[in-house]
């Protein structure tokens, strides 16, 4: 293939609303730049960023896709990620890899949630950003609604370089502000009357804009009033790139209106590898900057893993700074270890083809790597240079996972291990208490997919439920208690006596075992095995085989025999006295309390905060931020393991909300009844 130097390159990912036509725009610029024989339809599963079985049965994005084309002696590189709230991860590794992100808004849909939140997921991120307005030629399209409903909603201020002419069916082409002309089915035209005045009014716009993305401009602005359109294309360049100018374009892909302006666009006007070389780093894990270039040192970045038994495993890599081959020998410095770059490729959808070098700027595969994955950072060996991970949204959705069948069991471990390589916002622990296998995520879709994955990839059926509660057993008041453990069946018997006052201790403080035995009462070689004995007995638990905390046990008194007190006596003793103490000491129930936080608009604050009252929650408080609302609350996690659907539905998918573990609290006592009843019924 053909190469590129870094000035040559642009690198874009497609991110926003979902349906909004992404994968559309990609199909039909692929096919405009003759990289592809015939544009794909979504609907009937042939396009060529969404080629996996699960995205052609649900007729939508759920990984992230890979394309590339030439345009005006240009690459552009398209990265085409989901819009779907629960593959944000796809929209996070996508803007790992480019130097734009393109947002991608529905012309007829208003400001939809899921352009909400791709907007909001960005916000704050470096990194040039543009808006196109697509679908266009829908019914009830409006393209200046649409910017204005952006520029309401959020901290963004959309420039339109682009303007169309017509709406609806009647869209027919658009003019290019900088360029002062309308192109109307591809070919130059003159600008129609009844826009001139809205040109004139956003080429005005466009110019105040340009002139606050650069220090001369702005000072010739002031001086002449206007620029020139060399000074205007400069300053534009200027300000995409660093993040003063975010432009508008306008387009209808699927009839493929305004398609060929909007890649003129692309390779005039948004930044390339050469224009934003800084690249933030962490040396030594101190932060800073290198300059990227061909001939530096090799930085490079994994943004996606992806494994399939039938494919094989791919990495998608974006180089940095340097140049790599097959067969280099490479450092991996997040895994401390050394990894060697087999076979390399270009992408395109499901087919790769062969390079013999990428190099600074570009995009590409690699196969066979052992050690680097998903957000790895690839370098020279003895580099002290690494790529700071992005931050990631924490789990709010929790399923128990197990295979159907007891053959998949063993398998299913080395499955799941290549599955959450490709999604880091998945997470898999063994709940140590419940002896689960629970996997979080960032949504029910998401862990579906999963559960999609493992039965199409690996042919392996699972089991999703919901997990059970690590729920902790303790006491409210105090028991002073002895058990006499005496055996006698022929030979050696078994003997051992124990006296325990048992007491409560403050949350959180955990187990504490007194020894007060004097006298020699107990001999105190069988010290030892009577607390190990309430050790063994609290981890199982004795009123719902729950483990016991929080309780202090002094061993004052006690009994033994010359020949038949041995260890395991006193052990069965030990088990015994403290089940007595449970019978008086008021036992509770404790289950693990969490701290929400959850962003809602302020129309859906009532009925949020209603919900969260009935799941048992306390407010905490709460605070604005812009346009949303932040209330600050604790909520049971028995309550929070359903909390995720519940939010979507009150907030039509607007609220988000984020948690972490706060403290143990006492099971209300209807509650804790059910549990217990349950747990013996288990039992029995």
């Amino acid at each position: 293939m053909k190469k590129y130097d870094m000035t040559s390159i642009r690198n874009i990912a497609l991110v926003g609303a979902s349906g909004a036509g992404k994968t559309s725009l990609a199909e039909q610029m692929l096919f405009n730049a003759k990289a592809t024989t015939r544009v794909g339809k979504v609907d009937e599963g042939n396009t060529v960023m969404d080629f996996n079985a699960e995205e052609i049965e649900k007729g939508m994005s759920l990984n992230l896709g890979i394309a590339h084309l030439e345009w005006n002696k240009t690459k552009i590189n398209i990265i085409d990620a989901p819009g779907y709230p629960d593959f944000v991860s796809e929209q996070i590794a996508a803007s790992t890899a480019v130097e734009t992100l393109l947002i991608v808004a529905n012309a007829a849909a208003g400001y939809e949630v899921t352009l909400e939140q791709s907007i909001e997921l960005f916000e704050n991120k470096k990194i040039a950003k543009a808006i196109l307005v697509n679908k266009l030629d829908n019914e009830g399209a409006d393209y200046k609604k649409a910017l204005d409903a952006i520029r309401e909603n959020s901290n963004i201020n959309p420039v339109p370089i682009m303007i169309p002419i017509g709406s609806e069916h009647r869209f027919e082409g658009v003019v290019d502000i900088v360029k002062g002309k309308a192109f109307i089915k591809g070919k130059p035209a003159d600008i129609p009357d009844d826009l001139k005045d809205f040109v004139a009014e956003s080429r005005l716009a466009l110019m105040e804009s340009v002139a606050e993305s650069d220090d001369e401009l702005l000072e010739k602005y002031f001086e002449v009033g206007e620029l020139t359109d060399e000074e205007i294309r400069k300053g534009i360049k200027i300000g995409i790139a660093n993040g003063t100018v975010i432009p508008a374009f306008a387009t209808s892909a699927t009839h493929n209106v305004a398609v060929d302006e909007l890649m003129n666009a692309i390779v005039d006007y948004l930044p390339s590898p050469a224009d934003l070389n800084e690249i933030e780093v962490l040396k030594n894990n101190e932060k800073s900057v290198i300059k990227a270039s061909i001939d530096g040192d090799l930085v490079a970045y994994v943004f996606k893993s992806y494994s399939d038994p039938n494919v094989g495993d791919i990495a998608y890599i974006r180089v940095y700074s340097g140049s790599m081959k097959s067969g280099m020998e490479v450092f991996v410095p997040e895994k401390n270890s050394k990894d060697r770059i087999g076979s390399m490729y270009y992408i395109q959808g499901k087919h790769r083809s062969e390079a013999e070098e990428l190099h600074a700027g570009d995009i590409g595969g690699l196969v066979k790597l052992k050690v680097a994955k998903t957000f790895s950072t690839i370098v020279t060996p003895g580099s002290k240079i690494r790529i700071e991970q992005p931050e990631l949204p924490s789990p709010v959705y929790w399923k128990a996972i197990k295979a159907v069948s007891q053959s998949d069991e063993e398998k299913i471990g080395a499955a799941l291990s290549k599955l959450l390589d490709e999604d880091p916002t998945l997470n898999l622990e063994v709940n140590s208490e419940t002896k689960e296998n629970v996997i979080a995520g960032v949504g029910e879709q998401q862990i579906e997919l999963l559960k999609k994955k493992l039965k199409s990839r690996y042919k392996i059926d699972a089991d999703f439920v919901t997990p059970s509660v690590p729920y902790k057993e303790t006491i409210r008041g105090k028991a002073d208690v002895s058990y006499k453990h005496k055996k006698q069946s022929g030979g050696k018997g078994q003997y051992g006596e124990v006296y325990f006052r048992v007491a409560p201790r403050p949350r959180g403080e955990g187990f504490e075992f007194i020894n007060s035995i004097v006298g020699g009462t107990i001999p105190s070689k069988f010290i030892p095995a009577i607390e190990k004995g309430l050790n063994e007995i609290m981890a199982k638990g004795i009123i719902s085989g729950n483990p016991i905390v929080d309780i202090s046990v002094d061993c004052y008194f006690g009994s033994y025999h010359d020949v038949d007190s041995s260890e395991m006596a006193f052990k069965i003793a030990s088990w015994n006295a403290l089940k007595k103490a449970f019978e008086v000491a008021q036992p509770i129930l404790l289950e693990p309390i969490y701290e929400v936080q959850i962003v809602i608009p302020t129309e859906y604050m009532g009925d949020v905060m209603g919900d969260v009252s009935t799941r048992r929650g306390k407010i905490l408080g709460m605070e604005q931020k812009g346009k949303k609302q932040i209330l600050n609350a604790q909520m049971p996690l028995a309550e929070l393991y359903s909390y995720y659907p519940a939010l979507k539905s009150l907030t039509q998918g607007r609220g988000r909300f984020t948690q972490k573990f706060s403290h143990y609290e006492k099971v209300p006592d209807e509650i804790a009844e059910k549990v217990i009843a349950a747990a013996n019924q288990d039992n029995n």
